[in-house]
């Protein structure tokens, strides 16, 4: 993102901003968790609360968002979501509001040694379903408060486009992407309509937003980019982290129909397909990133999960 304000974020920030806004918690060690996301910064807060700052400016409306959308959300679903406990202002040395949460046990999807994959389908797909299902009235709607998830992913057609021409200018290094068979899944998206009502979405279906304990999903965190509107871009991860026998049974219970799922295909691809012609070549961070988007693609080709 250009022309963001990026601000320094640590442990002796978010503890002063502690002491001086919330003084009942300045006796509480502050200390980071072990894998942060893109969008915020996330401290832990004594045991029982967690501090998320935005790490940027264009992350900076969620805080509002997710204040107003946790609580109507809690209990609604068959998993825990975060639950708001008190937002915290903007100081001399950091210039967003932030946010405290209660604290959710469990450990990412994806570093879970216990994980139960295929139960992690079938209870992804109940969870969205019930999200699905939630009533929409006052809900936000799609739009760039949740980076467009929720609306048609033609939205960055010219984005898919120019990482098409890198793609193309760049065949034979190695990369075994077969740019023709992404242009035709990007056709097919823009054929597509999105059709159906406006539900509940959230936005950023990855594995590090799912928390599970005892192999089993527990908890889906950051609400950040939710909205109402088109559910595809949640079916994503169908692609990026299940297998084939896996998606099938997140298709079965998620219950969308087929035009959602060519959507689906559509954010996927141009996720992995900017993600990674903005790689640096050549550093073990390429290579290592540059794998997972490469499956992500051919996953996306070889499937599209319904016709």
């Amino acid at each position: 993102m250009t022309g963001q304000v990026r601000p320094a974020i640590d442990a002796n920030l978010v503890a002063r901003l502690v002491a001086a806004q919330f003084p009942a918690w300045a006796s509480l060690p502050v200390r980071p968790v072990p894998a942060q996301g893109n969008d915020n910064r996330t401290f832990r807060i004594g045991d029982e609360l967690v501090a998320r700052l935005p790490s940027a400016t264009g992350y900076v409306a969620a805080v509002e968002k997710e204040d107003l959308v946790l609580p109507r959300l809690a209990g609604a679903l068959p998993v825990a979501v975060p639950a708001p406990v008190a937002t915290g202002s903007p100081a001399d040395d950091y210039p967003f509001p932030w946010s405290v949460r209660r604290w959710l046990p469990g450990v990412t999807a994806d570093e879970d040694p216990a994980l139960d994959r295929t139960a992690l389908a079938r209870d992804l797909g109940a969870v969205l379903a019930a999200l699905q299902r939630h009533p929409v009235d006052g809900g936000p709607v799609a739009g760039r408060h949740s980076f467009f998830r929720g609306d048609h992913p033609r939205v960055y057609d010219a984005e898919v486009r120019a990482a098409l021409g890198v793609l193309r200018a760049t065949a034979g290094r190695g990369d075994g992407i077969d740019v023709g068979a992404c242009a035709a899944v990007w056709a097919q998206t823009l054929a597509t309509a999105a059709t159906g009502p406006a539900v509940w979405f959230h936005g950023d279906v990855g594995v590090g937003n799912l928390l599970t304990t005892h192999g089993r999903l527990s908890a889906l965190i950051d609400f950040g980019t939710c909205g109402v509107g088109n559910p595809a871009c949640d079916l994503v991860i169908a692609w990026t982290f299940f297998d084939a026998a896996e998606r099938r049974v997140f298709a079965d219970v998620v219950d969308l129909p087929a035009t959602n799922w060519r959507l689906a295909r559509g954010w996927a691809l141009w996720k992995a397909m900017i993600t990674i012609t903005a790689l640096p070549r050549g550093t073990a961070y390429d290579l290592y990133h540059r794998a997972i988007q490469e499956r992500t693609i051919r996953e996306v080709i070889a499937d599209p999960v319904v016709g």
